[in-house]
C-alpha cells in the first residue's frame, strides 16, 4: 500500500495500491477492447433500480475470457494489467497457437509464467482443471457453476474458495462468505487465489474519488423528512423511532431472511452463510 504526507485534509488518510512491480503495461491490447455504455444503476426504461450510482469516468472495456475453452494448449503471460471494470488484475496471455486473450490474473502471477487448461494439468497456481481432479483443501477461484458455463464464482480481488469434499458427483466448496455449496464435479476451476489482495485496504480519502468511480452520495434516513423515510422527522438528532430497522420503502431489514424459499439453487446450499455479530 502507498500512503501520503498529509499536505491536505483529504491526503491525510488516503491510501492507494502501489502498482510498481505488479502492473507491467499501461496500455491495453487494442484488439481486445471496445467502448461501452455503463448502466449507472438504471434499467432499459431509464428508471433507477440501484440507488447511489451515476457519473464517473469513462471506461474502456477489456474482453476477459471466463470460458477458458482452449484445452491442452499452453499459455504464456505477456503482461499484467489494471482493469477499471473489476477489482483484480488481468493478464494478457499468448496461447501456443498464436491467439491472444485476457484472463483474470492469479496472485503472484508474473510475466513469462505459463498455465494450462487441461484435465491432466499439474496442481499449480493458475492452472485450470475439473473440480473432480482437485484435492480437498485446495484454494480455487474462477469457478464454474455448470460445466462449460464459464466462471461465475470467486472473481473479486484477493478472493478464494476452498474445496472441502467430493462425493455423489458433486464438489463441496466453502465460499468466502462462509457458505458451503455443492457444484458439479465436472465444472472447472482455477487453482490459487485472485490477484490484488490489497484492494480491500484502499482508503479513498475524499468524496470526489468516489464520484470518479460512479458512486453517488448516500443520505441517512434520519436526516430526511417523514414523507421520505420511516426514520425521518423530529427535532434535532433522533433515533430511528421504529421497533425494527426498515428500508426507505418500509420493508424490514437487518435479520430477516430475504432469500426466496423456492429459489432454484437452494438445493445446492449445504450451510448458509453466517451473518451478524456471530460471524
Amino acid at each position: 500500500m502507498k500512503s501520503y504526507r498529509p499536505t491536505t485534509p483529504s491526503r491525510r488518510n488516503m491510501t492507494t495500491i502501489s502498482y510498481r512491480g505488479k502492473v507491467t503495461s499501461a496500455s491495453p491490447e487494442k484488439s481486445l477492447t471496445h467502448g461501452f455504455k455503463r448502466n449507472m444503476g438504471r434499467n432499459n426504461q431509464g428508471r433507477i433500480t440501484t440507488r447511489h450510482k451515476g457519473g464517473g469516468n469513462k471506461r474502456l472495456y477489456r474482453e476477459v475470457d471466463f470460458k477458458y475453452d482452449k484445452f491442452d494448449i499452453p499459455a504464456k503471460i505477456k503482461t499484467i494489467e489494471y482493469d477499471p471494470n473489476r477489482s483484480g488484475f488481468i493478464a494478457l496471455v499468448n496461447y501456443a497457437d498464436g491467439e491472444k486473450r485476457y484472463v483474470l490474473a492469479s496472485k503472484n502471477m508474473k510475466v513469462e509464467d505459463t498455465f494450462l487448461v487441461s484435465e491432466k494439468a499439474p496442481l499449480s497456481a493458475g492452472n485450470r482443471l475439473p473440480l473432480r481432479f482437485i484435492p480437498v483443501g485446495t484454494f480455487v477461484y474462477n469457478i464454474e457453476i455448470k460445466q462449460k458455463g464459464g466462471a461465475k464464482l470467486g472473481r473479486s480481488a484477493g478472493i478464494f474458495a476452498q474445496v472441502v469434499a467430493n462425493n455423489d458427483g458433486y464438489t463441496h466448496i466453502k465460499m468466502p462468505s462462509s457458505e458451503i455449496r455443492r457444484v458439479s464435479e465436472n465444472a472447472w476451476a482455477s487453482i490459487g487465489e485472485v490477484s490484488n489482495d490489497e484492494h480491500r485496504l484502499v482508503n479513498f480519502g475524499k468524496a470526489g474519488k468516489s464520484r470518479w468511480r460512479g458512486i453517488r452520495p448516500t443520505v441517512r434516513g434520519s436526516a430526511m423528512n417523514p414523507v421520505d423515510h420511516p426514520y425521518g422527522g423530529g427535532e434535532g438528532k433522533q433515533g430511528r423511532g421504529t421497533k425494527r430497522p426498515k428500508t426507505m420503502w418500509g420493508k424490514v431489514t437487518g435479520g430477516r431472511k430475504t432469500r426466496s424459499p423456492k429459489k432454484y439453487s437452494n438445493s445446492m446450499i449445504i450451510n448458509r452463510r453466517k451473518v451478524g455479530k456471530k460471524k
